[in-house]
């Protein structure tokens, strides 16, 4: 059995589809089935359940998958330490990011990054918060760059700093110039929210209940682009990492107005368990410890 053939099974079982796996592979369907159907020939088992869509593993599917996870892996690993060896700090750095942490600092990281290790590839997908956890935990990345990290039986977490919220107006806004705003202050403002399922919205949630205060959600969304964007229409205020708008600041585009009762948003690297990160997944992390932590407001 080549590598070759424990990549096509692995990226068919992640991506559960005989289909995409081939494309990622680089092969036609027909010889991606083709080869599926003879290794389970000579196992002796089924290792897809054909009669689900998308694609499932059965019991002895998992098992395969799990040894051509666990080949594959320490492939790369001795792969990493190999170049190492040879030629010192290089290798790839596979990163999966969500939005506002990558966009708003990946560029900076990178060029840091390039400048120290020229001979090391970083590279960085942005997903939402639960694509980042399964890109980590399917190996499809090295480390993931969530907020509110939360470490799992397969997932260990690697905190990295905390950011200071902040309510988030228009400067045509009444709260606009408040020197502070306290939690109370908020009844009954119109506010521009996160999507339910993501954990910042949670935690701004839970902020506001803490306090007994209800706001007015006008309209909520995914990203904290379209937050901005929204708060600059005058649609709202928001609760939001200041970091974050310090573009539009800047511009004079958003005012940030300090919470008296200080929020913040805790940040991480997510990678992982029993995974050895090679030479230049490490040094990425040096890089991002080193990186000073923003300030917050005092209480």
């Amino acid at each position: 059995m080549s590598f070759d053939h424990l990549r096509l099974f692995r990226d068919i079982a992640q991506s559960r589809s005989v289909s995409k796996g081939a494309q990622m592979n680089e092969i036609s369907q027909s010889a991606a089935s083709q080869h599926i159907q003879e290794v389970e020939k000579n196992l002796q088992v089924a290792l897809l359940d054909r009669s689900t869509r998308p694609l499932t593993l059965t019991v002895a599917g998992r098992l395969y998958y799990d040894l051509c996870r666990d080949v594959l892996r320490r492939r790369e690993e001795f792969d990493g330490a190999l170049n190492e060896l040879r030629h010192g700090a290089e290798g790839t750095v596979r990163v999966a990011s969500i939005y506002s942490v990558g966009l708003s600092e990946m560029s900076r990281l990178e060029s840091a990054f390039v400048d120290r290790w020229p001979k090391a590839v970083l590279r960085v997908d942005y997903l939402r918060p639960e694509k980042v956890y399964e890109h980590v935990a399917g190996e499809q990345a090295d480390l993931g760059l969530v907020s509110y990290p939360e470490a799992t039986k397969e997932i260990a977490v690697i905190p990295w700093r905390d950011e200071e919220m902040v309510l988030a107006c228009s400067p045509s806004h009444p709260l606009a110039g408040l020197p502070r705003i306290s939690a109370r202050a908020l009844e009954g403002v119109d506010f521009i929210g996160f999507d339910e399922e993501l954990p910042i919205r949670r935690e701004v949630d839970r902020y506001l209940r803490d306090h007994g205060v209800s706001v007015n959600i006008t309209i909520h969304f995914d990203n904290l682009q379209m937050i901005k964007e929204a708060v600059m229409l005058g649609h709202g205020v928001s609760i939001a990492p200041k970091r974050i708008l310090d573009a539009e600041i800047g511009a004079g585009r958003i005012v940030a107005v300090p919470l008296a009762d200080r929020l913040s948003r805790p940040l991480g690297n997510i990678h992982r368990r029993r995974r050895k990160l090679n030479g230049a997944t490490e040094n990425f992390l040096k890089l991002l410890q080193e990186i000073p932590t923003p300030e917050l407001q005092p209480a």
